[in-house]
């Protein structure tokens, strides 16, 4: 899943430490000495017999020059050297990360790298550093415990913790802990979030199927909301309605199963086949030809609909919302008058929801506003979803978002509603809005 990869730490040269002068004189002052025992040598100075080894100003040629097999060779002399310092050691571990880093020798460099955090001569943010590093080795390694133990570590010494989290979650995830990356991931994206930062795709894709894996559902959605939200795309929308709405405790399909697809059809770019036949069936059972001929043109256009075994149903659905289409054309205007004397709304808002699907945005609005001011509908929170939907095809899209926060009810009408504002806002280029999140 992941290309995620952790750069080494850069380890210069210069960093070494050593002290040309100091070291010399301490050298100077051995061979002058007449007492008949070897001077003791100072806890941070390299013996001449190293030093001309490592010295800083004959390796750095050497490893600008790439001549790696020079380096080499002067690191393993410096190794037979008996009897060196905790110092001495420092330095030649010192040495080795160089070569090892720059030569991308991991069996070198793991061993160095943490001798050299265990001299206890690094302090705060270096120490903490070459933790890291022992930490992304070990991550680029694919060895998930012991880049995990690292990253662990680098997290209680270091005063920036937030800088491991994604490697350690990443971690967790491949080890196969997925609660654990779950609940590393979860307060980083939140984290993320609060400052006004974007999370990036990778870590939410990662909340979400570690979610998944762990069956956390509500997890799940969580995470594909947020991908929705700040990467949206066919799949993300489509597995959202599907997870968030249509397998909902308590959805009414009868209901909102076409609710569902007219948000689909308005946020994809392309649905599956058997969607767009679906919507248009339902449009037309529920006498809405014109909506129907649309999603049935829009098919065709994207080259779904017409071919293979299910041609000729295709066609014959087609005809019938072309049919159906022209001849509301022609009588709409005429069910005027018996909507507004009916004793409930219910016609007002079909309606009105007839002409905003001819493209009469105002016109349909206006109808369905009355036919909810009239009242009697066996489902308000439905009729407050169309007129939502009929002012953002007018282009009103301030008050179908006000509409859409007004929309409350169960069977799905409350998440479409919520979904449907996190589109009217991308749409805009807006944030979603934290109700959607």
């Amino acid at each position: 899943m992941s290309q995620f990869r952790l750069a080494r730490l850069c380890l210069m040269l210069a960093a070494v430490g050593l002290s040309t002068s100091a070291v010399m004189t301490s050298a100077h002052a051995q061979q002058k000495t007449d007492a008949p025992a070897p001077a003791a040598v100072p806890a941070d100075t390299v013996r001449p017999e190293l030093f001309k080894l490592l010295d800083p100003a004959a390796i750095k040629p050497l490893m600008d020059a790439k001549n790696y097999t020079e380096v080499q060779s002067r690191i393993t002399q410096a190794e037979a050297v008996q009897n060196r310092t905790p110092y001495e050691d420092y330095v030649v571990n010192r040495m080795k990360i160089s070569l090892a880093s720059a030569t991308n020798n991991n069996a070198m460099l793991l061993p160095a790298l943490e001798a050299v955090v265990n001299s206890n001569r690094l302090k705060g943010e270096e120490q903490a550093n070459f933790i890291q590093a022992i930490g992304n080795t070990h991550y680029n390694a694919k060895d998930w415990a012991k880049a995990t133990e690292w990253f662990k570590r680098y997290q209680k010494e270091s005063s920036t913790p937030e800088k491991v989290r994604p490697a350690l979650a990443r971690s967790y995830y491949f080890a196969g802990d997925y609660a654990a990356a779950k609940n590393e991931l979860a307060p980083m994206i939140a984290d993320m979030e609060k400052t006004g930062k974007a999370p990036t795709e990778e870590d939410l894709r990662l909340l979400a199927s570690a979610s998944n894996k762990i069956k956390d559902d509500a997890g799940y959605l969580a995470g594909l909301e947020k991908l929705v939200i700040h990467y949206p795309s066919d799949d993300f929308w489509t597995d959202l309605l599907n997870r968030g709405v249509a397998r909902q405790k308590g959805f009414d399909a009868q209901t909102n199963m076409v609710n569902v697809y007219r948000l689909e059809f308005a946020a994809v770019k392309q649905m599956a086949p058997e969607e767009y036949v679906d919507l248009a069936e339902l449009s037309l059972r529920d006498g809405f030809p014109t909506e129907a001929k649309k999603v049935m043109d829009a098919g065709y256009a994207a080259g779904v609909l017409g071919k293979g075994s299910n041609a000729k149903s295709h066609g014959a659905l087609r005809d019938r919302a072309n049919k159906g289409a022209a001849d509301d054309a022609k009588n709409i205007a005429s069910g005027e008058a018996s909507a507004a004397k009916a004793k409930t709304g219910a016609g007002l808002v079909n309606l009105g929801w007839a002409y905003a699907t001819m493209d009469q945005g105002d016109k349909g609005v206006g109808f369905i506003q009355q036919g909810i001011a009239k009242g009697g509908l066996k489902n308000p929170e439905e009729a407050k979803l169309r007129l939502g939907m009929a002012q953002a095809r007018a282009g009103k899209t301030a008050d179908a978002v006000k509409t859409f926060e007004s929309v409350k009810g169960g069977g799905g009408a409350g998440d479409l509603a919520k979904y449907w504002i996190v589109l009217l806002n991308q749409k805009q280029g807006g944030a979603a809005r934290t109700a959607a999140q």
